[in-house]
């Protein structure tokens, strides 16, 4: 639980890079990249904290910068996953708020604390300082975009994760990687979205999200209206954002062909 700007973990033994994205699937897909180490994790830290890539993987890893993993886009392939907006902040608050006793240090810093109400947590959260605000409610683009360039080249979609995953396989298999395997689910804690609606009561705290989360919503979510968004039904399925396709494909029969 961090407010690190170093979102992006890197491979030092493939060129891989991953933008790690808190409440978008971020445990189960730190899981399955563990298969890609070479050595087992040393001590006993979890994979999902900052602290294991940084620390305890043998030096295979470690965590850079957008601005980092953005120079090493001609080498590496980078990914990401993202999410709905108002549902990734309900998922915040329901899980750092309301589940666990003791709200992670940087979200006390900002005046967060247990139990408060989600229309406070709300103003809190979209007026704070972007230097002090936790990663777990920090808008998606600040941490995939350096000098206002989208740094992954597969961006997917957490709501349509089955179907996006696949995609993102066939992605790295193109790219000459190895191969992920199915990912496991980590962490889900609620049934169903109907709570996004009951919780953005009033136009004023809709206002205040769309303001901070303005980038989100344009960047990647902007073929859905903001009603859909706040429903939480199933997202018509939209292909992921991706970049470098046709240099993957030429860079591949250049190699079947060499």
């Amino acid at each position: 639980m961090s407010k690190s700007p170093r979102h992006f973990i890197l491979f030092r033994d493939i060129p891989l890079l991953y933008g790690r994205v808190p409440k978008v699937a971020n445990s189960s897909i730190k899981a399955t990249l563990c298969k890609l180490l070479n050595q087992k994790p040393t001590g006993g830290i979890k994979t999902t904290s900052d602290r294991f890539w940084r620390e305890n993987t043998n030096g295979e890893t470690q965590l850079v910068t957008p601005q980092q993993a953005r120079r090493l886009r001609g080498s590496h392939f980078s990914f990401s996953f993202v999410r709905n907006p108002f549902d990734r902040i309900v998922a915040a608050y329901n899980n750092k708020i309301l589940e666990i006793d003791d709200v992670p240090l940087p979200m006390k810093k900002m005046g967060l604390h247990h139990g408060m109400a989600f229309d406070q947590f709300i103003e809190i959260v979209c007026k704070a300082d972007p230097e002090l605000i936790d990663n777990h409610v920090r808008p998606q683009a600040d941490m995939l975009l350096a000098g206002n360039k989208l740094v992954p080249k597969f961006v997917g979609r957490m709501e349509h994760m089955t179907d996006h995953w696949r995609r993102l396989r066939c992605r790295m298999k193109l790219e000459g990687l190895p191969t992920l395997g199915a990912i496991p689910q980590k962490n889900v804690r609620r049934e169903g979205r109907s709570d996004i609606r009951v919780l953005f009561h009033s136009i004023a705290l809709i206002d205040m999200v769309i303001e901070r989360y303005q980038q989100d919503l344009n960047r990647f979510y902007g073929d859905y209206s903001i009603d859909t968004l706040l429903d939480g039904q199933p997202l018509n399925k939209l292909p992921p954002l991706q970049r470098g396709v046709a240099k993957a494909k030429k860079r591949q029969r250049a190699q079947v062909n060499a």
